[in-house]
C-alpha cells in the first residue's frame, strides 16, 4: 500500500498547513450529495464552499440547507476557489467531470463506481498523475470504525489467509424510470450494487484472475441480476451476487482455515461483525458510526490532502482498477456494452 508519510516522489506533493480548512465543492445535488453534505458537518476543518447542478432550483435549495454558493456552470464551480471536488452525479458522467477537475488543479473524490469501465479509469488516473492531484474512488466501507476494528482484531488474533469471500445484495421494486435501470446512464446491478461486493473481494483476496458470470438483462437493456464466481491473485475465491429484481440479504462472509467472519447486514455500512474461531472462541464487534458514514472517507481524504499525498493507502488506485476489471468482465459475459464502448 502507499506510504502515508509525505515524500518527494510521484506519490506526494508538498504537505500543507495541517490546520488549514479544506474547501469542498459538489457537482450534483441528489441523494448521495445530501449524505455527503450531512457527513461533511462531522469533519473538522472542512466545509462546503460551492456547488453546481444542471438544474438551478435544486442547487439553490441544496445551498440553503447545507451552505455553499450555487454556481452558474461547472466551469464556474471549478474556478470558485475550492480545494477538492466531490462528484455525486450519475456514473456515466464521472470520468468527464473528474478529468476536468483534475486538469483545473483540484483534488477529486468520486462517488462509486469511479468510471463505467477500466479504459475510462485509466484516463482519469493519467490526468491525476499529470496534474499531481489526489484522486480517490469513494468506496466507503474500509473507512468505517467497524471495518478498521475488524482489521485490527484479525491482525492481533488471525484466522489465517482469507480463502473465500461471499457477499451480495439484491433490492426489488426499483421504479422503471430510476437511474439504476437506465441504459443511457450506464445503470444496472453490477455498477450500482455489485461494485461494493467487488471491493470486498479485491480488498481481502487481491486482483481477479478469472471471473465467471451468470445473469440476466432487463427490459431497459441493463443487468437486473448477476452472480459472480471469481478466482483472485492470492488463491482465494469470491462468490458474489447483485440484483435489482429480487430481495436478497446484505451480509458478508470471510472464510479462512482458522475461522470465519460475518459482517452483518448491511455490510457496506458496517457496524457489527462476528468472528468465530476454529477453536471455539467467538468475538463480537459492535462499532456504531456517526454522521451517516460518508464522513469517514471524507476525513481521510482531507488528511491526505494536508499530507500532500496523491493516493490513499486504504483505497488505492490498484483496488479501483481491479474492481472495474471485474465489472468489465462480468458485463462482457452478459453481453452488456454501453454507448461509446
Amino acid at each position: 500500500m502507499t506510504d502515508t508519510t509525505p515524500q518527494a516522489n510521484s506519490h506526494s506533493t508538498l504537505p500543507i498547513d495541517p490546520a488549514r480548512e479544506i474547501r469542498w465543492g459538489i457537482v450534483g445535488t441528489g441523494r448521495i450529495a445530501r449524505r455527503f453534505a450531512q457527513g461533511l458537518a462531522h469533519v473538522p476543518q472542512a466545509r462546503l464552499a460551492a456547488l453546481w447542478s444542471r438544474r438551478a432550483q435544486p442547487a439553490h435549495a441544496f445551498a440553503a440547507e447545507f451552505g455553499g454558493t450555487p454556481c452558474d456552470s461547472f466551469d464556474a464551480l471549478l474556478a470558485s476557489g475550492i480545494d477538492a471536488l466531490y462528484i455525486a452525479t450519475l456514473q456515466d458522467s464521472h470520468a468527464d467531470y473528474a478529468i476536468a477537475a483534475l486538469q483545473a488543479g483540484l483534488h477529486v473524490l468520486c462517488e462509486k463506481p469511479a468510471t463505467i469501465n477500466r479504459a475510462q479509469l485509466e484516463r482519469v488516473l493519467a490526468a491525476a498523475r499529470a496534474s499531481q492531484r489526489l484522486f480517490m474512488e469513494a468506496m466507503k466501507p474500509s473507512f468505517y470504525p467497524l471495518y478498521r476494528k475488524l482489521r485490527a482484531q484479525l491482525a492481533a488474533a488471525p484466522i489465517g489467509e482469507v480463502g473465500l469471500v461471499r457477499a451480495g445484495c439484491s433490492v426489488p421494486g426499483v421504479p422503471a424510470d430510476h437511474p439504476s435501470l437506465s441504459f443511457e446512464h450506464a445503470g444496472g446491478a453490477l455498477l450500482d450494487i455489485g461494485v461494493y461486493e467487488m471491493f470486498l473481494a479485491v480488498d481481502w483476496l487481491g486482483a481477479p484472475r478469472d471471473v465467471q458470470t451468470l445473469g440476466r438483462l432487463g427490459a431497459s437493456g441493463v443487468d437486473t441480476f448477476a452472480s459472480l464466481n471469481s478466482l483472485h491473485e492470492r488463491g482465494g475465491i469470491a462468490q458474489l451476487f447483485c440484483g435489482l429484481d429480487l430481495h436478497g440479504k446484505g451480509d458478508a462472509l470471510l472464510m479462512a482455515k482458522g475461522g470465519h467472519v460475518t459482517i452483518h447486514e448491511p455490510w457496506w455500512n458496517p457496524s457489527r461483525a462476528t468472528i468465530r474461531y476454529a477453536d471455539g472462541r467467538v468475538v463480537e464487534l459492535d462499532e456504531p458510526f456517526e454522521g451517516g458514514g460518508l464522513n469517514y472517507e471524507t476525513a481521510h481524504f482531507c488528511e491526505l490532502i494536508r499530507a500532500g499525498q496523491l493516493e490513499s493507502p486504504l483505497m488505492p488506485h490498484a483496488t479501483s482498477l481491479a474492481m472495474i476489471a471485474m465489472a468489465d468482465a462480468a458485463r462482457a459475459a452478459l453481453g452488456l456494452r454501453f454507448a461509446g464502448e
